[in-house]
């Protein structure tokens, strides 16, 4: 049965060392050779994995200024995107990189560039930009500008937590920024999204959410619920219906009981597959989706929605490489 990974990152040359640094800094450990990273890397997980097609994405970084420096840096990590999808178009797709998300013309010229010219599949964001309190979640009026145009497209947004310190260290050595805050920013930025409306405002964007969105399917109530009594204009059920509408991928979170609870919460057709390699190891890759097929076991339908043909509905372009295959 045919795979596409949504959730696939790429690390360019210039991200290995300030990568080591930040692992150092968040409580993580890159796994053993996959840095510097290559396509043959990933191609050599997908063999070993039944990987048909990734979806490249390069790594949620929120920090950065305007400037036409931070411009042709996301100019060049989408031409590096392109450039081996190019070599291995019946293996690679890719998510756009924008610069800083305050450059809003750099960013509207880069989605027109990226989409027009070099034909991504999508656009990739970050939970939040800026540093402390100048930081701003994706739903920031500031960046209606940007919503707009990919509203206009009805792009396909790939929408990743950052990796931002809470008030108090991390717990433990085992206990990383990764394991612990990440999915917690993916669901800040999706509840952001809903009680400012932009989620309404701008239906025709197809989010995906990493990580199957952290904490949504047990947040979403209370957030609805609790926004509401504190002044948000949405009825809790309309703000029920827009946490639901998202698109959620499964990687590092396809585990039976978290996949029950999908099922029931998510619109038909919005659960994708996801791996995060090479951010993590084949193993532990594998483990989940182990959870995933014994949870489908009994039903090879939706196993086979999960696996790739909810992916198609959203990429419709690789619908004919993928049956090819």
């Amino acid at each position: 049965m045919p795979v596409i990974d949504v959730h696939h990152h790429y690390f360019p040359p210039d991200l290995h060392q300030s990568k080591l640094q930040t692992n150092q800094d968040i409580g993580w450990r890159t796994p053993s050779g996959h840095l510097p990273w290559s396509p043959e890397l990933s191609l050599k997980a997908m063999d070993g994995l039944g990987i048909d097609m990734s979806i490249l994405s390069y790594p949620a970084i929120p920090h950065g200024t305007i400037s036409e420096e931070n411009r042709q840096a996301a100019r060049a990590r989408n031409e590096l995107a392109f450039d081996i999808c190019r070599k291995h178009p019946t293996r690679f797709g890719f998510f756009a990189t924008l610069p800083f998300l305050d450059d809003i013309q750099g960013c509207l010229d880069e989605i027109a560039f990226a989409l027009d010219d070099l034909n991504a599949d999508g656009v990739s964001l970050a939970s939040s930009y800026g540093q402390g309190q100048s930081a701003k979640y994706i739903g920031d009026e500031a960046y209606e500008p940007i919503w707009g145009e990919l509203n206009r497209r009805g792009a396909v947004v790939f929408l990743h937590g950052t990796q931002t310190p809470s008030s108090t260290p991390y717990p433990h050595p085992f206990l990383g920024i990764p394991i612990t805050e990440v999915p917690n920013e993916t669901f800040k930025a999706a509840a952001h999204l809903v009680v400012t409306g932009r989620k309404r405002q701008y239906p025709d964007v197809k989010i995906i959410l990493a990580h199957m969105g952290g904490t949504v399917s047990s947040m979403a109530a209370r957030t609805a619920v609790l926004a509401s009594y504190m002044g948000c204009t949405l009825s809790p059920e309309e703000m029920l219906d827009d946490f639901k509408s998202f698109y959620f991928e499964t990687a590092l979170s396809a585990y039976g009981p978290a996949l029950t609870a999908m099922d029931e919460f998510a619109e038909p057709g919005h659960v994708l597959w996801g791996s995060d390699f090479p951010a993590v190891s084949s193993e532990s890759v594998a483990w989940f989706n182990g959870q995933l097929n014994e949870h489908y076991r009994e039903d090879g339908e939706k196993l086979a929605k999960v696996l790739y043909k909810n992916a198609l509905h959203l990429f419709a372009k690789k619908e004919r490489i993928v049956e090819y295959k």
